[in-house]
């Protein structure tokens, strides 16, 4: 395995455990409604950075993206916007099934999806399944669902020992969700397929190849962004029990308060794909569409260490932390498997 595909997963690794974590400053905030706060995380992870990171990089901001037809950019904000409808489904899939099943159904069939939809767009599905290293990386994504399963099992125990419950569970509703989830958040793996024709016009103005993906970003982020924004201000506008107003008219220390955890965890949840874009650059890209699947198992595997490191799994017995260790070692025994194949 080279130095290079090595770096990529590391850079994956680094992307998932800060989307594992980003999450963590949201909890800080107090009296605030839960679409207020994802509204103005998302608002600098999802257009803020994106532009600014952008600015930068480009010679000529607007002539790079003038540059493109509207033919080219449509499929990419839409593929945006279906990753933005499975952000969605994500906190519903939690709220019917509980975290660990949810994420065990939602991230499972993601990671599958993800992977293996965007060789087939790419008419490359001969090479996934007819060359040794095409095999390769198909068993480490199999590795990846069953380490993705171990995982969530380890989290079901936990809930039971600690006598955690879904909101609202309704198992008919949370599986619905969960495969809406599953399928919509690869959105974000066939963005960055369809987003090709960008990271070849970034190189070319000589972006150093690490950051030729981030430009797309204003574009894929930004169908994720309406999206998102759109469902909760319209929850804001609509639902009685949550205003705007009332959570504006905190104390002015709350109010600071809120609004930096918020941004922390924006510009967390914008440094996942700040890196996966790192890890991205550095697979091969006739196997481009593994990074999906290296961030998406990475991402179970570092919640489950954060988990442990909060201590989060105090108190539920040897036999849940047992599992999630077994877990993990699965995780990391697909992502070695997927890296052979990647160097073959």
């Amino acid at each position: 395995m080279n130095s290079s595909i090595v770096l990529g997963i590391i850079w994956h690794l680094i992307g998932a455990a800060s989307a594992a974590c980003f999450y963590a400053p949201f909890k800080q905030v107090k009296k605030w409604s839960w679409e207020t706060m994802w509204s103005l995380g998302g608002f600098f992870s999802w257009i803020i950075l994106p532009w600014a990171v952008s600015y930068i990089l480009l010679p000529d901001f607007w002539a790079y993206y003038g540059s493109f037809s509207f033919a080219t950019l449509l499929p990419i904000f839409l593929f945006g916007a279906m990753w933005g409808i499975g952000n969605i489904n994500y906190g519903l899939t939690m709220r019917y099934l509980g975290m660990s099943l949810g994420i065990g159904i939602a991230i499972g069939i993601t990671l599958i999806i993800g992977t293996l939809m965007t060789p087939i767009l790419q008419g490359k599905i001969d090479m996934l399944f007819g060359t040794a290293g095409g095999q390769l990386t198909l068993l480490g994504v199999f590795v990846a669902v069953i380490g993705v399963g171990v995982v969530s099992y380890a989290g079901y125990l936990k809930e039971k020992a600690l006598g955690i419950k879904a909101e609202e569970f309704n198992l008919k509703k949370g599986l619905i969700l969960a495969v809406m989830c599953g399928v919509f958040s690869a959105g974000m793996s066939f963005a960055m397929s369809a987003a090709v024709p960008m990271h070849e016009a970034a190189r070319a103005l000589g972006i150093d190849p690490l950051y030729v993906a981030l430009p797309s970003y204003v574009v894929i982020m930004g169908g994720g962004a309406i999206v998102n924004l759109g469902f909760c201000f319209i929850r804001l506008a609509t639902r009685k029990s949550i205003s705007l107003r009332a959570d504006m008219s905190v104390t002015k220390s709350l109010l600071l308060t809120n609004i930096m955890f918020s941004i922390i965890a924006g510009v967390m949840w914008y440094l996942q794909f700040f890196f996966y874009a790192w890890g991205h650059a550095s697979i091969p890209i006739k196997y481009d569409y593994m990074s999906w699947m290296l961030h998406m198992s990475f991402y179970v595997l570092c919640g489950g260490i954060v988990g442990l490191i909060l201590k989060e799994w105090t108190g539920v017995g040897k036999k849940p932390v047992r599992i999630l260790i077994i877990g993990g070692l699965i995780i990391i025994l697909a992502a070695n498997i997927v890296g052979l194949g990647l160097a073959l």
